[in-house]
């Protein structure tokens, strides 16, 4: 009985150890499987992601929705193939093509992926295959942008690049979706294409002969080139304003005319015959340290003459046609000739950042064409604009005018950018951030352009 006893007891101690053998064995390869499982589902999740958001910027491409999903969905594919390797793990996945939904202006991009990983341990436990799945949505924001390109003169020797990258940077968004506006300045502005205030999209083809015609000559009217740019934008109804509003500034060269209603010598000259206001026009100074101020220009055209309207608006060197304080308070050019009350109360002479007062010097006309960008690119930030600016050239970086200042100085404290002077830093606070980047010649213009363009489609995701 002993004996048979004994070999009993030794059958159930063989029996508990195999079952705690394929439990321990189980325990240890559920956790060794579940860990190779996590990593393969956070290789999955990531290339998802980076699929969705491939497809969200890739959605500006094609003429029509169909065109653009296909576009959408190649380049998820594509991104997924490139972020998750074949066989990672031993796992095998399958990238199901992401659903791209339209919405006005806004495009939803959902996607799903899923993986078989071959077990090893769980076998024990019955289990073969662990399944794994991952899905990631990106949401492509409306976009509302004025593009402003700088015509001056100094423009000329880089005119071909100048045009070619202008319209490529029109390929990164989509005609369809998004509303662009385009214009250009130099004396003056010009809007091109016109912004579409009620439906999306917008006309590429008009935009590049638009560019391809461009004319580089005349001097730099900075604040009207933005002012058109921030006007084109405001257009739009609140109602029907895209959820990201963004203005896209390029020039070579410091601000150095502006335009507005000035006091004239006698105050008699250059009156608008149907009204009892004199008629706004663009004054200049130059890069020079000094000089003599001339005027005036059309302030809505490029190069052209005032006194080719009236010849009371004498163009001519000196400015002896200006009274003594020819300079405006704010700037009013385009104030409300019934009751000339002025649309925006931008700091023109008396204050600013740089001191001025309201004679018609050279350095006052100057310092105020400076201010004056400065203060409408801060009431654009003010609303919600997103401002991003673009030099080109060595100019940029050399001091000109009669204080000397650079002019990416202004270029950067227009976008708000960390590295702007502190006055502009403090007074950008809580502000929209933007970007300057800085083209150092023809050849980095490209680049330059596509940093801009991908930063704005960052922002829309």
């Amino acid at each position: 009985m002993r004996m048979s006893t004994s070999k009993n007891q030794k059958g159930q101690v063989l029996i508990i150890a195999a079952l705690s053998l394929t439990v321990l064995i189980g325990s240890v390869g559920l956790a060794i499987d579940s860990g190779l499982g996590y990593m393969v589902k956070a290789r999955l999740s990531a290339a998802v992601d980076s699929a969705a958001v491939a497809a969200a910027r890739a959605v500006t491409q094609g003429a029509d929705q169909a065109a653009q999903t296909a576009s959408a969905q190649q380049a998820a594919r594509e991104f997924f193939a490139a972020n998750y390797p074949a066989g990672y793990l031993g796992s095998t996945p399958t990238f199901n093509n992401p659903t791209i939904t339209f919405d006005q202006g806004k495009v939803t991009v959902d996607a799903t992926a899923t993986a078989v990983l071959p077990v090893s341990f769980m076998r024990v436990l019955n289990f073969n295959l662990l399944n794994v799945g991952a899905s990631g949505q990106t949401i492509r924001r409306d976009l509302d942008m004025s593009f402003v390109i700088d015509t001056s003169g100094s423009m000329n020797p880089s005119r071909i690049q100048v045009r070619d990258n202008a319209k490529l940077f029109l390929t990164k968004f989509n005609t369809t979706l998004d509303r662009m506006a385009l214009i250009h300045f130099s004396y003056g502005a010009v809007v091109d294409d016109a912004i579409r205030p009620v439906l999306r999209g917008f006309d590429r083809a008009s935009m590049n002969t638009h560019i391809d015609s461009y004319n580089f000559n005349g001097l730099t009217n900075s604040a009207e080139g933005f002012w058109r740019a921030r006007d084109q934008l405001n257009r739009i109804a609140l109602a029907n304003r895209s959820s990201l509003r963004v203005i896209v500034f390029f020039s070579d060269g410091a601000p150095n005319t502006f335009a507005s209603q000035f006091k004239f010598n006698p105050d008699t000259r250059c009156r608008n015959p149907a009204t009892t206001f004199r008629r706004p026009g663009s004054l200049i100074s130059g890069d020079s340290a000094s000089g003599n101020v001339a005027g005036l220009w059309q302030m809505d055209q490029q190069a052209a003459p005032l006194a080719a309207v009236d010849a009371t608006c004498n163009v001519g060197g000196g400015g002896g046609f200006l009274a003594p304080d020819a300079l405006p308070q704010y700037y009013n050019a385009h104030a409300d000739p019934a009751t000339n009350v002025n649309i925006d109360e931008f700091l023109v002479a008396g204050g600013g950042p740089r001191p001025a007062t309201s004679a018609p010097s050279y350095a006052n006309v100057n310092r105020v064409s400076r201010n004056l960008v400065e203060a409408m690119a801060a009431k654009a930030r003010s609303e919600g604009v997103y401002v991003f600016t673009l030099g080109l050239g060595g100019q940029l970086t050399t001091g000109t005018g009669p204080d000397g200042e650079r002019g990416d100085v202004v270029l950067k404290c227009m976008a708000n950018t960390p590295d702007a002077k502190p006055s502009c830093v403090a007074a950008g606070a809580g502000q929209p951030v933007g970007i300057y980047c800085h083209a150092v010649d023809e050849n980095a213009l490209k680049p330059c352009f596509e940093k801009l363009a991908s930063a704005i489609l960052r922002i829309t995701q």
